[in-house]
């Protein structure tokens, strides 16, 4: 199995195509880049910016470049001696204009007696035989079809007709009622869809690749790719939403003939991937987590917690209550038509006896369902593996509601049976709420730092101690040495370099308590939570256009759900929103504000950005770097993390570091391209110097500010990590004074050239004039 040092993700559309990714290619060579890692290139809705609605998996999207681009873009990473990694989607597939889904199209048109029926999860029977489509602004618009081009029309939208289904004088409406699916209003979606979709995405409809002539025809592409040798890698979107990931993880290895595989999986604290999975690990939010909380002051905590209370008129808030809340109301509102059908199936698939004492009436199974759900401390179970996971979960509802008590243990055997259609369609949904009701919801609503409600992490764990984050790194690479590490992705909900310049704010709770307490006096927004969001994303994209903030407040409050709503927006609050945004660029008092902090903050967000890149590209694990976050890339949740990237401009100042040209101050972005490519040129080349883990300890009065790791295998001195941990609380001490790290052997740092060693070296010494080293051997085996 061939196996990347790095991989460097691009994301592929229509303004940069496969063909456009190739001409990269020299370029992320130069940078240090081992694998090209490519966002979903199958055919999907035409002018999707993201590529994960596929509507045929049969083919590469010709507006991301065909499969010539494909071809251009692998011979290009030969040529280059490098690997490709791309994102496949095997859960679901893009229904939005069913006449670009052939399957679904025939599905609409034929119905169960399409031969894809059974490729799609559908409960015919609630629907009357028919397959709703909420589409329509109200049931009242059935009066709006039109029958045109042998087709039923709905303003854009275009749906099949069956055969024999229309004789002229038909009126649209009789047409209708005799296809196999009925347009509803897209407010009935909650409660009465029947078929199974991507979360609450309606437009996205989940298909079934446990059923092997599924498998094979949604992978008949991929294959293809594999047997051409075109890629070398595959990355799983959400693996989650399976009825059966390891068995999915199995036949995928076979088919790509034992490639490098890794899971998009969310790993809640304390998780472990499940041994059955037939990969090398996971795309890296665990190890996004750790580093993060790395580098949050914990002293930060109290003073912030109690900011937070303020902003909720007093009272702490309660994360554990709040999710708890919130996924019970995803359970109850957006996700209800899930939790409905798995009501249903409580009495059609489990065979229960009519004198079963428990109330299991569809109302009572729904509820108890749902409180099993919102209890849920992981996305999901992999039965017989989290079976003591779903029995804590029933007990914990129990706990909660003990009205349900009964029926939530006469429920357990129940959703114990992973044979079931039940136990099977219950584990696929648990995730779906925690993800909508967790990273989708109570993200938005958790607002003390932004740092810590990010993708893949548990908000309410503030901050990670170096002892325990070595112990955390050792672990890694005992137990997942070939899964990737990430800063940034395309789902992040903040890049890596804004959450490092909010991160800073750990280290000055009272200044920016005070720095908050202005701007909400000068621009009122009614909901303090949400005003610590707002600013705090403000301040850490800073700068930015007015659009990009408007688009992302507009997002953020409508997530949030408490003042206003995607379904039903609050225009008074959103004005107020708005006008808090426009504040930013219009009223020289809130710009003064919101500039003053940001150069109070720059020297320690900038130190902050560059330890965590360097530690992520040197920790155990394969490292991925984002597109263009070789530079400052201080970014917000999607769409406005995937804004297009200027290589040329990256190119040209790699060349002028590669010619001597180093920046002198390391708050100038060309800093972090040094860092990067530097990391990046030594793993790839140099891969005996990471192939174990031991922490370094410094000694000396700033001990705590350094987080030092040595990647050799044993006792052999391989690559030494030195990287600067809350660099406010060490400018406030006196800086590194007489602290020291001890080198057994001489060793040249990476970014300056200079040679260190052997013996104690002053950190002062090291860590200028930038707050990050990389040592490698220069003597010994390792010359």
């Amino acid at each position: 199995m061939k196996v990347p040092a790095s991989t460097y993700r691009l994301q592929i559309r229509s303004s940069f195509t496969l063909f456009d990714a190739a001409e990269t290619v020299p370029y992320l060579k130069s940078l240090g880049v081992d694998w090209v890692y490519l966002s979903p290139i199958l055919t999907a809705e035409q002018g999707s910016d993201h590529g994960y609605d596929v509507t045929d998996p049969s083919s590469v999207d010709p507006e991301r470049g065909g499969p010539e681009g494909l071809l251009a873009l692998s011979a290009a990473a030969r040529e280059h001696g490098m690997g490709v990694l791309v994102d496949i989607v095997p859960n679901h597939v893009g229904v939005a204009s069913p006449a670009q889904n052939p399957w679904w199209w025939s599905l609409l048109q034929e119905g169960r007696g399409s031969p894809y029926a059974e490729a799609f999860d559908v409960d015919w029977d609630f629907g009357a035989g028919r397959i709703r489509i909420p589409v329509l602004g109200s049931d009242d618009d059935l009066d709006v079809l039109e029958v045109a081009d042998g087709e039923l029309h709905y303003y854009g939208h275009r749906f099949p007709l069956a055969a024999g289904s229309f004789s002229d004088g038909d009126s649209p409406r009789a047409v209708h009622e005799r296809q196999h699916y009925e347009l509803v209003s897209w407010r009935r979606a909650d409660n009465e869809l029947n078929y199974r979709r991507f979360f609450a995405v309606n437009t996205l409809a989940g298909i079934r690749v446990e059923n092997p002539w599924v498998f094979d025809q949604a992978h008949t592409e991929v294959k293809r790719w594999f047997d051409a040798g075109l890629v070398d890698g595959l990355r799983v979107d959400h693996p989650d939403g399976l009825a059966d990931p390891a068995g999915y993880l199995r036949w995928l290895k076979d088919l790509s003939g034992g490639a490098y595989v890794l899971v998009e999986k969310i790993l809640e604290p304390g998780e472990e991937l499940p041994t059955e999975f037939a990969c090398e690990g996971t795309t890296g939010y665990d190890a996004l987590a750790d580093l993060d909380r790395l580098l949050v002051a914990p002293a930060g905590e109290a003073a912030l917690n109690a900011l937070d209370a303020q902003l909720r008129s007093g009272e702490p808030a309660d994360y554990a209550g709040m999710i708890l809340g919130t996924k019970r109301a995803v359970a109850d509102g957006m996700l209800r038509s899930e939790i409905l059908r798995l009501a249903r199936l409580v009495h059609a698939d489990a065979g229960l006896s009519a004198d079963l004492s428990a109330d299991l009436s569809a109302e009572a199974s729904a509820d108890a369902l749902a409180q099993v759900i919102a209890a849920f401390p992981v996305y999901r179970t992999y039965l017989p593996t989290g079976e003591d996971v779903l029995r804590e979960a029933c007990a914990a509802a129990a706990r909660q509601r003990p009205d349900l008590s009964d029926t939530l243990d006469a429920l357990l055997p129940l959703l114990l049976k992973p044979e079931t259609e039940l136990g099977l369609r219950f584990q696929q949904t648990s995730g779906m709420v925690m993800a909508k009701g967790v990273e989708d919801t109570a993200f938005y609503r958790y607002n003390r730092l932004g740092t810590l409600t990010e993708v893949g992490a548990d908000p309410s764990h503030f901050s990670v101690a170096p002892e325990e984050f070595h112990r955390r790194m050792a672990e890694r690479q005992e137990s997942l040495p070939l899964s990737m590490t990430t800063l940034t992705t395309h789902d992040t909900k903040r890049s890596e370099d804004t959450r490092a310049r909010i991160s800073v704010i750990a280290e000055l709770p009272d200044e920016w308590a005070g720095t908050l307490d202005t701007l909400r006096g000068l621009v009122p927004v009614p909901d303090g939570p949400f005003e610590a969001l707002l600013w705090q994303a403000v301040i850490g994209a800073w700068p930015a256009s007015r659009e990009r903030l408007q688009a992302y407040a507009e997002k953020a409050a409508r997530e949030a759900a408490n003042s206003t709503t995607w379904t039903d927006p609050d225009e008074k609050f959103e004005s107020r929103v708005t006008a808090a945004v426009n504040a930013a660029f219009d009223d020289d008092r809130v710009t003064t504000v919101i500039e003053g902090f940001v150069a109070r903050t720059a020297a320690f967000a900038a130190a902050n950005s560059l330890s965590l890149k360097l530690l992520q590209l040197t920790m155990p694990g394969v490292p991925d770097v984002y597109q263009g976050t070789e530079f400052w890339d201080r970014s917000l949740a999607d769409p406005d993390n995937r804004r297009a990237v200027d290589f040329e401009g990256r190119g040209v100042a790699l060349a002028a570091l590669d010619a001597g040209t180093l920046p002198a101050d390391f708050r100038d972005e060309v800093t972090k391209l040094l860092v990067t490519s530097r990391a990046l040129r030594l793993r790839r080349d140099r891969p005996e110097l990471f192939e174990g883990y031991r922490p370094v300890l410094a000694s000396g009065p700033a001990a705590d500010h350094v987080v030092a790791f040595d990647r050799g295998a044993g006792a052999t001195p391989g690559a030494l990590t030195l990287a600067t941990r809350l660099p406010c609380g060490l400018e406030r001490a006196g800086g590194w004074r007489d602290t020291a790290v001890e080198l057994s052997t001489a060793m040249c740092d990476a970014l300056t050239g200079r040679t260190h060693g052997p013996g104690p070296v002053p950190l002062a010494d090291i860590l200028q004039p930038y707050p990050v080293a990389l040592l490698a051997p220069v003597n010994g085996d390792n010359a």
